[in-house]
């Protein structure tokens, strides 16, 4: 390696702060008074060896099957796979980083109606849990330009769903240690809900600067199959790129207990400018649109005027979050 791709090594290297190790909240689990006050407190909640692994097993298998698919990884057969997938150097020109194969067979479905990941969810909450369908599913293989930076996009996801007060939750599938990245988060961040996301051109929120956090709130863990981490919607997170030789898998999602104030899910029938239609299971909805209302796309763009029924098309899924008759919140399921 030359001087100076060394030191552009080394300078991306540091620009990876220390972290200290995640609180863990097991023991408040049937202490809801004292679950909420950690919530406000630390932004997050962080609960070790909880879910089934057995029915995590089952969910990865998806992500096996893909990379298989894909010829990243060598045939596993009957290997296991909770603590490492090594990528076998094989081509990612035509990877598909978003998973979309995976999402088109929306295995989050099954996975949380399995009775033990439905039954702690119920715990957890006293309720029974709503999962809003925003998944992401995420196989990420190792960095392959080690000059850039480690950190992704520093972003709480509070801004860009106003109206929808759901838990970040998010679910290693596999050990995902230092070196493999994972998630990073700040603590403590979160109970004033200020947004720390810069005003870009367009008036849209731009990544918050590392700067911006304090040095001495990032935490992060080793995290194990059945480890399940919650974050509160303005709590300052980011992907960490993955330095091992292995491929980094977990989905995370966004759930609520059905005591909350849900947003609507269903099937868009109608929709213009000033109003959209969609039907459910529990039947047909009319919300008004107006300029105030925070329709937008998949990576959180403000949509205006025709834009909206370009992006949003009669026969796609949606989210709506409303009061009364007036929707505050369209968005889409990713």
């Amino acid at each position: 390696m030359s001087d100076m791709a060394s030191q552009a090594v080394q300078h991306a290297a540091e620009a990876f702060p220390q972290t200290q190790e995640l609180k863990t909240h097991n023991h408040l689990i049937d202490d809801k008074a004292a679950l909420d006050a950690a919530w406000e407190q630390d932004g997050y909640w962080f609960f070790r060896d909880v879910l089934d692994k057995a029915a995590v097993a089952r969910l990865r298998q998806s992500w096996i099957d893909e990379l298989e698919r894909n010829r990243v990884i060598d045939p596993v057969g009957s290997s296991a796979t909770d603590k490492s997938v090594a990528y076998n150097g094989g081509s990612l020109e035509t990877f598909p980083f978003r998973m979309e194969p995976i999402a088109a067979k929306r295995p989050w479905v099954q996975f949380v109606a399995e009775q033990p990941i439905n039954a702690f969810f119920t715990r957890l909450f006293k309720d029974d849990p709503f999962w809003v369908p925003v998944v992401e599913y995420r196989a990420t293989p190792p960095q392959q330009d080690r000059t850039k930076s480690r950190i992704d996009a520093i972003h709480q996801d509070g801004p860009f769903s106003p109206g929808i007060p759901f838990r970040i939750c998010w679910i290693p599938l596999a050990e995902i240690d230092a070196d493999i990245g994972g998630l990073m988060l700040a603590e403590g961040m979160a109970a004033d809900r200020v947004s720390y996301h810069p005003k870009v051109e367009g008036g849209s929120n731009g990544a918050i600067p590392l700067d911006a956090i304090p040095a001495d709130r990032w935490r992060r863990t080793t995290y194990q199959a059945g480890d399940v981490l919650l974050m509160n919607l303005w709590t300052p997170h980011t992907g960490l790129a993955n330095r091992s030789d292995r491929f980094r898998l977990s989905m995370d999602h966004r759930v609520m207990a059905k005591g909350d104030k849900c947003p609507l899910v269903g099937i868009i029938e109608d929709i213009s400018e000033s109003h959209v239609v969609i039907r459910n299971a529990q039947g047909e909805h009319r919300l008004t649109i107006d300029p105030e209302t925070y329709v937008r796309n998949t990576v959180g763009q403000k949509l205006n005027g025709t834009a909206i029924t370009d992006f949003h098309t009669i026969g796609s899924e949606v989210i709506i979050a409303y009061d009364g008759d007036r929707a505050s919140v369209v968005r889409p399921p990713h």
